[in-house]
């Protein structure tokens, strides 16, 4: 029986992962949305607590309360995040400040955290980036940077920590029908554009993501660290041959 704990369990992408979790062990559940984080915790037997990520110590203290209860924490997810489709120069200050607080000050709260009360075990953190982070797509640049810190900070977490029985790890996905991802999917024109980027020709859908961070946060994975996945229909390496 493993224990787990999902960040931002009411997303599209958290919401899928908590499911798959359900059947493994204790799982504890987070968001900032008492109603909608009640009904799936409820669903799945699992402990809620309301969090607000971007509080630098509520990550400490969810994972400490965690670890007092069940005696370890075997894994940790965080699917906290935005997006943001503005070019820089029509960015204000605010939107960007408000991306990197989202993006990467949860992640980084999120591994210290886990440095902090989880070393001497066997956990496995995972973290999320995005395509935009690898690969040049207009209008990205806020998200892009932010997701590109992301994926900094998982490999020098991993080679800090290795050594203390921390594993990190991040999925980088192209565009996936999310709530958060509703503005694109839910205009005929921008979906159309997307799905033209992504060489299997559509997006993705959360439980193709949920399905390999499961296997990341599980005891099959015990051997991978410091990686970046990308799960992408193809967007961040394949160019789709155009006709027939």
């Amino acid at each position: 029986m493993a224990v787990n704990v999902v960040i931002g369990a009411t997303g599209g992408i958290g919401a899928a992962l908590a499911r798959r979790l359900a059947a493994v062990g204790p799982l504890v559940l987070a968001a900032r949305g008492a109603e909608r984080l009640g009904q799936l915790a409820g669903e799945l037997g699992a402990e809620a607590h309301v969090l607000d990520a971007t509080d630098p110590g509520a990550i400490d203290a969810l994972l400490s309360a965690t670890k007092e209860r069940h005696g370890r924490v075997d894994g940790l997810a965080v699917a906290v995040g935005s997006i943001l489709l503005r070019p820089a120069h029509l960015t204000s200050d605010e939107e960007w400040r408000e991306v990197l607080r989202l993006n990467l000050d949860v992640a980084f709260y999120a591994v210290r955290a886990a440095a902090r009360t989880l070393r001497g075990g066997s956990s496995s953190v995972l973290l999320f980036s995005s395509a935009a982070a690898a690969v040049g797509l207009p209008n990205h640049e806020a998200i892009a940077a932010a997701k590109a810190g992301v994926e900094g900070l998982v490999r020098s977490a991993a080679a800090s920590y290795a050594s203390q029985g921390l594993r990190f790890n991040a999925i980088a996905p192209g565009l996936v029908r999310t709530p958060l991802s509703g503005r694109i999917t839910g205009s005929e024109a921008s979906l159309k554009a997307s799905v033209a980027m992504h060489a299997l020709g559509r997006i993705g859908e959360p439980d193709e993501i949920a399905s390999l961070a499961a296997w990341l946060l599980g005891p099959e994975a015990m051997w991978a660290t410091g990686q970046i996945y990308a799960l992408d229909g193809g967007l961040g390496a394949v160019r789709a041959r155009s006709g027939a």
